[in-house]
């Protein structure tokens, strides 16, 4: 009797043990699954760790390769961003292929667009960024994140990705984009703006980002940037003969057609006049670029300027002018939008694409 009592506490005790182990092994794995679980940031978190990092973001500087997909080749343009809060920025846009340079400056003054092969200046009394997505600037990557309540999210190993809606002026050609962040300090790494068929048309890879950086004082001058920009591209040559090969758009329009095309003879060589007609109508202007020898002043522009991805133009009610290649354009219609305008504009580039 005393020996089947003794069997029996030896089994009980061993249960006992046995449930103990049981017990600590699942606390174990219920404690990692609440460290992993720590771990992972909602969409909200990042959405606010980003508020939270525009707040105390003093500046940065940053340098980026963007790549149009835009006409029959793409083209690829070294960027160069400076921003210092709240409202300085510098943004210099290179081809190095074709010695294109532009920058975008805004101060105290106003905003500029310099051309500096044609020591050309252009002055814009505009809300330029905060009126529409720039896929090179941060704190706009940042804006679109925060104000599309739709956006969706997703996380990585290193990255959080968000697809988002575009601001832009043409946001029907690029209605959607994918940006990526860092996660370790949720700087971006890159941006992919689509088409509705969700074709990257434009896409920004960072190659370095500094936050809080200090810049000197004449950092974002007009005339020493000017003055620095000219000392890598120098003024061109004004040519003799002002020739030049013609572009055309590489959108159509649905009942839109080249209706004619004019060249006429002007003073320092000719104006290509294309006449478009249907649906709606508009006209677009080419014609060689007068360099300006004399000593650089700015031109007051009554407009907004528009990002046109490989260059900066100038966008009013009825027309849209940008300089591209030596070459001025201007695109006048009375009948289309300006989304519809900045769209056709971003087309004429690249290989002439004739209907």
């Amino acid at each position: 009797m005393n020996l089947l009592f003794l069997s029996l506490l030896r089994l009980k005790t061993k249960g006992v043990e046995k449930m103990k182990k049981l017990l600590v092994l699942f606390a174990g794995i219920l404690f990692l699954l609440a460290l992993s679980a720590c771990g992972q940031k909602t969409q909200e978190d990042v959405v606010s760790d980003l508020d939270e990092k525009l707040e105390e973001m003093q500046g940065y500087k940053a340098n980026a390769k963007m790549t149009l997909k835009m006409g029959t080749e793409p083209q690829s343009y070294d960027v160069e961003i400076w921003h210092k809060n709240p409202s300085f920025y510098r943004v210099n846009l290179r081809n190095s292929q074709k010695d294109q340079s532009q920058m975008i400056l805004r101060n105290n003054e106003g905003v500029y667009v310099l051309t500096p092969a044609l020591n050309k200046s252009f002055k814009f009394q505009s809300e330029w960024p905060q009126n529409s997505s720039q896929a090179y600037l941060y704190e706009s990557l940042v804006q679109d994140i925060m104000e599309d309540k739709s956006a969706t999210f997703k996380e990585t190993e290193k990255h959080y990705m968000f697809e988002t809606k575009t601001r832009y002026q043409n946001h029907k050609m690029l209605p959607v984009q994918e940006i990526t962040l860092n996660k370790k300090d949720l700087s971006p790494v890159s941006v992919k703006v689509m088409d509705p068929d969700r074709n990257a048309l434009v896409t920004v890879e960072f190659s370095s980002v500094k936050f809080n950086t200090t810049f000197d004082k004449d950092a974002f001058d007009m005339q020493k940037n000017m003055t620095g920009a000219q000392l890598e591209v120098p003024v061109m040559a004004q040519e003799r003969d002002g020739s030049f090969a013609v572009k055309y758009p590489t959108v159509q329009l649905d009942g839109v057609s080249l209706t004619e095309e004019k060249e006429v003879k002007i003073e320092d060589g000719k104006r290509v006049v294309l006449t478009y007609e249907g649906k709606k109508n508009f006209t677009l202007l080419q014609e060689k670029a007068e360099v300006v020898q004399t000593s650089l002043v700015s031109k007051m522009i009554n407009g907004e300027p528009v990002d046109l991805g490989f260059t900066v133009g100038a966008i009013t009610g009825n027309s849209v002018t940008w300089t591209y290649d030596g070459v001025d354009y201007m695109l006048a219609s009375k009948d289309l939008t300006p989304s519809e305008m900045a769209m056709i504009a971003r087309s004429v580039q690249g290989t002439a694409v004739k209907e």
